[in-house]
């Protein structure tokens, strides 16, 4: 099999053989194209993984926020969860910072359609752009009244 079908037929298996040629030195017999391919995606869902958490924590602010009569340590708890792990994101990636101007106005219209659904509120009800600093978003110390 030859190593661009073992990368479809088996990706676990064609990971380990390219990191055993890695390990090993021999930089020639690399599956370079597929490599290439790999880690532009291992990137992606670095981003992805920012986004989806930015969106969360939004949608929870917006919560507390908006119908804080129904707010809850779940709510709490969540804000704060999302806190940590975009932190850690940042702590173990620390280049994802440049993107969060650029994921911030898609996850915040994806939020605000979340804590919609989620309140019964009506999507007029929250402000169309974000309301919140970049800044204030991370912060422990933030909770919006």
């Amino acid at each position: 099999m030859s190593v661009a079908t073992l990368h479809e037929a088996d990706r676990f298996e064609w990971l380990e053989q390219q990191v055993g040629l890695l390990r090993s030195g021999a930089l020639g017999a690399l599956d370079i194209t597929h490599l290439i391919q790999e880690l532009e995606s291992e990137m992606g869902n670095e981003r992805r993984e920012l986004f989806r958490r930015l969106r969360v924590l939004m949608a929870h602010l917006l919560k507390w926020q908006f119908q804080s009569a129904a707010r809850s340590n779940s709510w709490k708890g969540t804000i704060r969860t999302q806190r940590s792990d975009i932190a850690r994101l940042f702590k173990e990636n620390p280049s994802l910072r440049r993107f969060l101007a650029e994921e911030l106005p898609d996850a915040y219209r994806e939020a605000v359609e979340w804590a919609a659904d989620e309140t019964g509120l009506g999507d007029e009800i929250f402000p169309t752009e974000c309301p919140y600093a970049i800044d204030d978003i991370l912060s422990r110390d933030f909770w919006p009244d």
